[in-house]
């Protein structure tokens, strides 16, 4: 059973360990057990909301398969030891992800992991980002960056989001999105629209039939699915199920599916694979095909 293990600094914000933590908990109750663990350098620690969190002083045995997530906090505080940064660095040496959300970024940034790499942080703080981590590229106004398994957020409520990607990741954008719903977490909190992702941006209708297609192409998103198949899963006429899909969420099944798949490809790129890879796991025919859908693709098109 992989582990995700908190490291919780001194005025740590409390909904930057509970949204995570809830999502991890929340797939374990959906077939994707999680152990958690809570790690610090003292063995109670104040939230910045008033409640002292306990903590474990001494570090899990981990593999490559765990998650280390770095909660952010309210400064001025203590940064973390040399011992701790040393820990981050070697999860990430073997292989390992870490996700840092908010502040939690600056410990990454001083364990020297943001060196060289894509990053973001809460709005408010990110030039303090750049200014002590000049050789980190910090990237404005973005909900989360992943680079090189290296997942930075931008505070708060986005830690759900960078729990979900990662849940995305890790076990496929079906499991993510009964993750979301079973929590009612539809649509990501940013503005833009290349931040939502699409199982949550067309799921706000109340079409139950709709939602059974959508969990059908969830599952099963690297597959070819003809019309013909949808039909017969709802028991309605191709011609409907292309009708009710439109009414519901303005895409044809197949422009849906197509959404899915890129978007799980952009997670596997971010995460280091291949073009050639990322098409061959989401069902493309070649990295072409790939490149061209995603020069091509600001929003799916409908077809």
């Amino acid at each position: 059973m992989s582990r995700v293990v908190f490291l919780l600094i001194p005025q740590v914000h409390l909904l930057d360990v509970a949204g995570p933590a809830q999502v991890f908990s929340t797939a374990g109750d959906l077939g994707h057990p999680y152990t958690l663990a809570y790690v610090a350098e003292e063995d109670e620690i104040a939230t910045v909301q008033g409640l002292a969190l306990r903590a474990q002083t001494v570090w899990p045995a981990l593999t490559p398969d765990d998650l280390i997530i770095v909660p952010g906090w309210r400064g001025p505080t203590r940064p973390a030891g040399a011992e701790t940064l040393r820990r981050l660095r070697d999860h990430h040496a073997s292989g390992g992800t870490i996700a840092g959300v908010c502040a939690g970024a600056d410990a990454l940034g001083r364990a020297g992991l943001l060196d060289g790499r894509r990053c973001t942080t809460h709005h408010t703080v990110q030039d303090e980002l750049a200014r002590l981590h000049p050789r980190a590229e910090v990237v404005k106004d973005a909900l989360y960056v992943e680079d090189d398994r290296i997942v930075t957020s931008a505070g708060v409520a986005s830690g759900i989001d960078v729990a979900l990607h990662l849940v995305t990741v890790r076990h496929g954008p079906h499991a993510a999105g009964q993750v979301a719903r079973a929590m009612l977490v539809h649509i990501h909190r940013d503005g833009t629209a290349e931040q939502i992702s699409p199982l949550f941006r067309w799921r706000s209708h109340v079409d139950e039939t709709v939602h059974r297609l959508q969990d059908l192409i969830e599952t099963r998103f690297t597959e070819r699915l003809p019309l013909s198949l949808l039909a017969e899963a709802t028991g309605c006429s191709e011609r409907t199920v292309t009708r009710l899909f439109r009414r519901a969420t303005g895409l044809t099944p197949l422009a849906y599916q197509t959404a899915l798949r890129l978007e799980r490809a952009g997670h596997l790129l971010g995460a280091g694979a291949t073009a050639e890879v990322a098409a061959r796991e989401v069902g493309f025919e070649d990295a072409r095909t790939l490149r061209r859908l995603r020069a091509r693709t600001a929003a799916p098109a409908d077809r």
